[in-house]
């Protein structure tokens, strides 16, 4: 019990624990630093891209771009399945279980391990086809294959990163990740200079920058766990694992890992499609792409903080704050996409210019017809990435995993089949339509199916039947109790030794035995006086 005091009382070092205090209050504390460090990590992107269109031209952003789905679908593999095993982390960490979290750990370590490799491999091996499959034009297909095979090389040390940075925010530190973010997007900077600029590397420098960046941030993050959360960690004994604990790690994360994997290749199926239009609109959409996805960081990081926050939770079975949160998240997540709207519409063309530097109209005109397009749909995502999240930490795997596969159904028919057919307006229109349809399915799912109430009404049979359980014990006390003689007082001393712990269930029964034995009240006597 000491071990587990000092695990749950670990505020020293930034853990928290959810189950307690205030939860709109742990949602925004928590997801305040998820937000500004997804920002500093999509300023890794965003720097690659202005620091290459500044030097390297509109060319440069189209090879970035190009191949940027294919990466987010093989990095958000590995990550769908870390955030699936933090949930389970974050479980166990609400429900004060030490040996657990412990193994749980050692799973999530050794998964991440062997799936990293085997992506590393299958990547660097299959890459070239991939891209000539995803269409990507001759004009930039080497450099955007210099830029893609770097960041596939250092995988590695993101996923790393991305590990470290699962547990710590399992346990409710979100500070501490962002800290080393910071570092290394100043960090990312600099290099980016240093190699386009100063070295003449261009698009593979950038890709480089990114990765020793990265990397640096991943050896903070695991040095700082060593060093703080020591307790946690596992030891050789819990890389024993129970069955049911690697099913339950492997049912949740590849169930996050597919949600997450057919999205991402409903992208890169709808970027080849984008890729046969032409230059301008691969520079504008990745432009867009850009918008989107940074005003994206809030949606995203309250709902991650839903999600370790309902995890928590969930395993300590406080099902009355998961109720009331997320309720509240709702309502945040849908002023985010509203003022997002506005933001857009107000400041899209200016954006765009930001962002790359580009002089060409027709860049331009297209990247701000997208977002405007896409933007009043903001406040569905929301709703779909809390409700999509908040059904994964109850452990209702399905239905996020469907959700996802409608959008992957809905992306092969655009990618083959409108935007062929219909041009440019089928990329903007393709996303907001496929945000509405899965918000609505997965509202339909919360309101039947109900994990949340599912969970409450089987905590409840528990309870009854535990209460069932302690009366007919009771009961057979009373009775063996009132068979000595000595009914009263044998039942308020056995009452007294049971506070204290010193009783077992049948703890009647020796006194009973002699007082049969002797056939007097010696027997009465000895069980009156009982020891236990």
């Amino acid at each position: 019990m000491a071990r587990q005091k000092k695990l749950v009382a670990g505020k020293e070092s930034g853990t928290v624990d959810m189950t307690r205090g205030n939860p709109v209050r742990h949602i925004l504390t928590f997801a305040v630093p998820l937000f500004i460090g997804n920002i500093f990590q999509q300023v890794y992107n965003i720097v690659d891209t202005m620091v290459a269109g500044y030097n390297l031209g509109d060319l440069a952003i189209g090879a970035i771009g190009a191949t940027a789905t294919l990466y987010t679908l093989l990095v958000n593999f590995a990550n769908g399945l870390n955030n699936g095993f933090g949930m389970i982390v974050a479980r166990y960490f609400g429900a004060k279980d030490s040996e657990k979290l412990k193994s749980s750990i050692a799973a999530m370590v050794t998964l991440n391990s062997a799936m990293t490799l085997l992506l590393s491999v299958i990547s660097l091996l299959f890459l070239r086809p991939l891209m000539r499959g995803m269409n990507v034009p001759d004009s930039i297909f080497e450099e955007a294959y210099g830029y893609i095979a770097v960041i596939v090389a250092g995988m590695t040390v993101t996923i790393l990163y991305n590990m470290c940075a699962g547990i710590l925010r399992a346990v409710g530190n979100s500070k501490i990740p962002l800290c080393f973010l910071v570092l290394a997007c100043i960090l990312n900077l600099f290099l980016d200079v240093l190699f386009i600029m100063g070295l003449g590397r261009g698009v593979e420098g950038a890709a480089m920058a990114t990765v020793i960046a990265q990397g640096i941030s991943a050896f903070l993050a695991g040095r700082y766990i060593w060093k703080h959360y020591r307790e946690i960690l596992p030891g050789k004994a819990d890389f024993r694992f129970e069955a049911s604990l690697l099913k339950e790690m492997l049912g949740t994360g590849l169930s996050m890992a597919a949600m997450l994997c057919m999205t991402d290749l409903g992208s890169v199926l709808y970027q080849r499609a984008i890729n046969g239009l032409g230059d301008t609109l691969i520079v504008a959409h990745a432009a867009a792409r850009k918008i989107i996805t940074t005003l994206m960081m809030p949606l995203a990081s309250i709902a991650t903080a839903s999600s370790t926050f309902v995890s928590q939770n969930f395993g300590a079975k406080q099902y009355a704050h998961i109720e009331k949160s997320i309720w509240k998240v709702l309502g945040m997540e849908v002023l985010w996409g509203v003022f997002s709207c506005i933001l857009v519409y107000l400041f899209g063309s200016q954006a765009v210019r930001f962002l790359t530097n580009t002089q060409d109209a027709g860049v331009i005109e297209n990247a701000v017809l997208s977002i405007r397009i896409q933007f009043p749909c903001y406040p569905a995502l929301g709703i779909l990435l809390c409700l999509r999240t908040s059904l994964q930490a109850m452990g209702s795997k399905l239905a996020p995993v469907m959700a996802s596969g409608f959008e992957l159904a809905g992306k092969i028919i655009t990618g083959f089949i409108l935007i062929p057919a219909f041009g440019y307006i089928w990329v903007c229109l393709t996303e907001p339509i496929i945000w509405v349809v899965c918000m609505a399915f997965l509202i339909a799912v919360f309101v039947i199916k109900n994990p949340l109430k599912k969970a409450m009404e089987q905590a409840q049979i528990k309870d009854r039947e535990e209460k069932k359980k302690g009366m007919e014990k009771n009961k057979k006390r009373i009775d063996l109790c009132m068979k000595t003689g000595k009914g009263s007082d044998c039942i308020q001393n056995h009452y007294i030794k049971e506070k204290a712990g010193k009783v077992s269930e049948a703890g009647c029964l020796p006194g009973l035995r002699r007082h049969k034995a002797f056939g007097s009240g010696a027997g009465a006597k000895a069980h009156g006086n009982f020891s236990g």
